[in-house]
């Protein structure tokens, strides 16, 4: 049925006009009671109007009526009520013009003498022949209005898909920059910091020029991991976190391996969640990071701690010992921990102490998720 309709769409409009207006006059020629000159005159006008039918269809039916006089069922008349149905959406119009369909078909012509059991009879014939047209006229309409309906709402779901994968999107960005600059970022910058150390105590040449290559190369990492973050930072929102991701089993090995003479004191209970266990993890690995790159020398203190419903953690380090190295930041690491205390319903505070060091304090409920 569909090849069958897709095949007649695409018939030119002139050629369909033509063959209706053809099949009508045919319809006419072989079925009119009478070839009067006026009858003749009128199914001639009524057939050729056909051929304006889309751009008239209610003058046209109108002009196909007189065709009814003449014969019992008009060829004509079934395409011009077609049309106006398909194009109609007046019920009351489309009822009207059956019933005068209905009056025209069951009407003596010429007139005579009524017999009204056959009037009637015919005037019900006609009424159901007439709403045949009405119908399949009403039902294309409907079928073409839920078509429409149904690219709209693909189009919609189409619009729908694509904000959700920008949303994905712009989500693991963020994951992402949070991820380079927590991770990639801290172990870059350990680099750096050896490197330089390496470079100050070396006594060979080579040793000395091969130390400032690595800490030259660390340095120019660490730039590009800051565009990079900041880039992706601009596009992305609130993330979600991805798995796995290490836990407050993993801070004895994140403090041993820092770079720094840090401590770490206390503990926290088996309930806090892994949201929670994260972001005491981030915060403990940037403040760490932070002490390796601005406070040489420094020693450092990382204490969990729990406060009835909320755990934490404070990083506190020394005063420097030494001149730091020229090293860049990202400018994103506080504030990436403050979105997670955030998410979490929780507080970062940071700032320096009064002997010259420098705090940072993450405080979350202890069911944080």
């Amino acid at each position: 049925m569909s090849r069958a309709r897709a095949a007649w769409q695409r018939v030119p409009a002139p050629v369909v006009d033509i063959v209706l207006v053809a099949t009508a006059a045919v319809d006419v020629w072989l079925n009119m009671w009478e070839h009067t000159r006026l009858g003749v005159a009128l199914a001639a006008v009524g057939c050729a109007a056909l051929a304006f039918r889309r751009r008239y269809p209610l003058g046209v039916f109108l002009l196909t009526l007189p065709v009814a006089l003449m014969q019992d069922v008009a060829v004509a008349v079934l395409v011009a009520l077609f049309t106006l149905a398909e194009r109609s959406r007046d019920r009351r119009l489309l009822a009207l013009c059956v019933a005068l369909s209905a009056v025209a078909s069951s009407t003596p012509w010429p007139m005579a003498e009524v017999d009204r059991t056959m009037t009637l009879v015919f005037f019900v014939y006609g009424l159901a022949t007439a709403a045949a047209p009405v119908l399949f006229g009403q039902l294309l309409q409907a079928q073409r209005d839920l078509a429409r309906r149904l690219a709209e709402i693909e189009e919609a779901r189409e619009h729908e898909r694509a904000l959700h994968a920008q949303a994905v999107l712009a989500r693991e960005r963020a994951q992402l920059a949070r991820e380079m600059h927590d991770v990639v970022s801290h172990q870059v910058s350990l680099i750096a910091v050896r490197a330089g150390a390496l470079q100050v105590a070396a006594k060979d040449a080579d040793a000395k020029e091969a130390a400032r290559t690595i800490r030259s190369l660390s340095v120019t990492t660490l730039d590009e991991l800051r565009t990079m973050v900041t880039l992706l930072r601009a596009s992305g929102g609130h993330a979600t976190e991805l798995t796995p991701q290490p836990t407050l089993a993993d801070l004895h090995k994140l403090v041993e391996t820092s770079g720094t003479h840090a401590e770490l004191t206390g503990e926290l209970p088996p309930t806090v969640g892994t949201p929670a266990q994260r972001a005491l993890y981030r915060t403990v690995q940037e403040a760490l990071t932070n002490v390796r790159k601005h406070a040489p020398g420094a020693t450092a203190r990382v204490d969990l701690w729990q406060d009835g419903g909320h755990v934490g953690v404070t990083v506190t380090n020394t005063a420097p010992t030494r001149p730091s190295l020229a090293l860049p930041g990202s400018r994103q690491g506080l504030v990436g921990l403050r979105e997670r205390a955030e998410i979490l319903r929780g507080t970062l505070s940071a700032g320096p102490t009064t002997e010259g060091g420098y705090r940072v304090r993450l405080r979350i409920p202890l069911g944080a998720e």
